[in-house]
């Protein structure tokens, strides 16, 4: 019987065998994890980079020596084997690829088609029956610029419900932000001409906007109406205003180059900020950070592609390409990109093509642009900074609270906490939240809530009960077996905030599981209630500990209580509001959870408004599509 042929020359074979063409591979280990997702013009050039020669014990040689199989696949063209790659980075989540936070939902200033079009905040996919100005990096850019537009334009910004039903004007009216159309105190004629005006300067055409005011003002000072003469003074005084807070030069910019992204990136401490600043119609609406993670693997591993390009790739240019490729793919992309490094031209090329725009880059701007990116890279500097600072501060509260307990800190990266915590209203709408601390920081991804029921209302012993039951009863089992792995294990720690009460609780049912009693530890309030007091409970018979108020051991313990408070009160109000508006009736519908039941209720005030409410309406709020909007609209009628 012959050997069987060793795992590394298989790999090897297979990787001479590559074609040279363009493509995406992917890396594996033992395990069957994936290790890293590249893209290449030529696939046997790229991956036979990473075996030609010997790393030794370097982080790279390391990461290579784990791989043991390899994917691939031929794709036609650059573009293509762009979009394939951070399709497969986004949904394999590889340990070796610098990843970015999947957050395409950046809000817009939506002007809803209407016979007196109304101004409003949108989140979501945009569509092409309404208009769409942005995107702007965070709601309180959009804000800001709605006030603005009522201020000059006055246009209304009531729902259809409200407008559909006005006998007189709101308060908007009385301030003189809103011209009044729900009772006629303006005319469609007038209305239109302000929505045009509007259009216009959120697309940048200021002067223009500006010229027709003050030609309009004239005439109607000429024409001895003064007051309306004094009112469009108004408007052209503060809009003027607000263009010089601007303090952009707007006329150094032509109108292909008045919207802009300006990138900026700052690596350091094995962290890495980009920092996105928006310009949209030549106004700085403001800028965002972003922080990726894998940085030093990423950096580490992405080193063999230098060889192929002259200049290299530092540290900041591949966290720069990075984020090119995982923020535009699938999203417009402005005509001009201002960037603090240079980037391959061929990445540049492909994100045209997947967007189907010319793209221009710009890695060392002059006047105004210039000026944009010396903005962006202090934010992101100082982003970053704080970044440092924040998870230091995290990393000691972390190191501190394994020590008090005496948990095994070999690792504190991986050292898990969940903590659990009961909310209710007089016993109404009784629910647990558990919520998850790792990494240093709360994993909000893997919160979880649990509707308690077949208890007396008000009962918190028992609700503790249920919700620990149903936590922890199949990973005691997946435990005992030895199969019990990753996410789904037990955590270094389980949190409950309340005293000996629910610690008894805990303990009851962590030995009818057959689990560890020193994982359980309870926040009990300190006299008075009072902040900074708190003791430490232990279900295993150890004395009371306190931590002291300046502890930061306590401190983490608190923040990751008060965590747990907050999410089993959210929870708890939604299936309340569900409970007390008669939300049964949506509570039917596919597609409508608690969260957009929720959100459905606060915006029209109970069932009865969102029955009221046309597909159009219901489309507007966060997280509901056009499609479950008509599904919702036709459930209720």
């Amino acid at each position: 019987m012959s050997d069987p042929v060793d795992p590394r020359e298989r790999l090897l074979a297979e990787v001479a065998a590559l074609p040279a063409l363009p493509g995406v591979y992917r890396y594996f280990d033992a395990a069957g994890n994936v290790l890293y997702v590249g893209k290449a013009r030529s696939l046997k050039k790229r991956v036979s980079s990473y075996f030609q020669k010997d790393h030794g014990g370097t982080r790279i040689g390391t990461m290579v020596g784990r791989i043991v199989r390899l994917e691939t696949t031929v794709v036609r063209s650059e573009a293509e084997a762009l979009l394939l790659e951070n399709n497969l980075i986004k949904t394999l989540n590889p340990k070796f690829n610098i990843l970015f936070r999947d957050d395409k939902s950046y809000p817009y200033l939506k002007l809803v088609s209407h016979e007196f079009p109304r101004v409003s905040y949108y989140r979501g996919a945009v569509d092409r029956k309404h208009r769409y100005f942005g995107p702007y990096p965070n709601a309180w850019a959009v804000k800001q610029t709605i006030q603005l537009v009522q201020k000059v334009f006055r246009l209304r910004t009531c729902e259809d419900t409200v407008y559909n039903h006005r006998s007189r004007p709101c308060l908007l009216y009385q301030i003189q932000r809103c011209s009044g159309p729900c009772v006629g105190f303006v005319s469609k004629e007038d209305y239109a001409r302000d929505v045009r005006d509007a259009e216009r300067f959120l697309l940048g055409e200021v002067d223009e906007v500006v010229h027709d005011l003050q030609a309009k003002m004239m005439s109607w000072a000429e024409a001895l109406e003064f007051e309306k003469a004094a009112e469009l003074r108004n408007r052209i005084s503060a809009l003027s205003k607000v263009l010089h807070q601007q303090s952009m030069d707007e006329s150094s910019l032509s109108a292909s180059e008045r919207d802009v992204d300006v990138l900026a990136v700052k690596v350091a401490g094995g962290r890495a900020c980009v920092n996105l600043a928006m310009i949209r119609g030549g106004r700085h609406l403001g800028d965002r950070a972003h922080f990726p993670a894998h940085v030093d693997e990423g950096t580490a591993f992405n080193a063999e592609q230098a060889e192929e390009r002259a200049e290299g790739l530092s540290a900041e240019v591949q966290v720069l390409e990075a984020f090119l490729v995982q923020h535009y793919v699938g999203q417009p992309v402005p005509p001009l990109l201002v960037l603090s490094h240079p980037v391959d031209e061929a990445l540049v090329e492909a994100l045209a093509a997947t967007s189907g725009t010319r793209v221009r880059v710009v890695h060392q701007p002059r006047e105004q642009r210039r000026i944009w990116l010396e903005m962006a890279a202090k934010g992101a500097e100082l982003s970053l900074a704080r970044l440092l600072a924040e998870e230091g501060s995290q990393r000691e509260r972390t190191r501190a609270l394994a020590e008090v307990l005496d948990l095994d800190a070999a690792d504190l990266d991986t050292l898990r906490i969940e903590c659990f915590d009961i909310s209710h209203t007089a016993g109404e709408a009784t629910q647990a939240s558990c919520v998850v601390f790792q990494n240093h920081a709360m994993q909000s991804a893997e919160y979880r809530r649990f509707n308690i029921e077949g208890i007396t209302g008000g009962d918190d012993y028992a609700a503790m009960r249920q919700v620990l039951q149903r936590r922890y009863a199949k990973l005691a089992e997946a435990t005992a077996a030895g199969t019990a792995t990753g996410k789904q294990r037990l955590p270094d720690l389980v949190l409950v905030d309340g005293g000996k009460g629910q610690v008894s609780m805990a303990r009851e049912v962590f030995e009818e599981l057959g689990l560890d009693l020193a994982l359980i530890v309870g926040v009990e309030k300190g006299e008075g209630r009072k902040v900074g007091l708190e003791e430490l409970v232990f279900a295993d018979g150890r004395p009371k500990v306190y931590l002291g108020h300046d502890s930061a051991a306590l401190m983490l313990v608190a923040q990751i209580r008060d965590e747990a408070h907050r999410f089993a009160i959210t929870g708890m109000r939604a299936k309340r509001a569900s409970v007390r508006t008669g939300g049964s009736a949506l509570e039917e519908i596919p597609g409508v959870g608690p969260r957009k039941r929720a959100r459905l209720l606060q915006r029209f005030g109970g069932v009865r408004g969102v029955g009221s409410a046309s597909v159009e309406d219901l489309a507007s709020v966060d997280g509901i599509s056009k499609d479950l909007a008509e599904e919702i609209y036709r459930a209720l009628h």
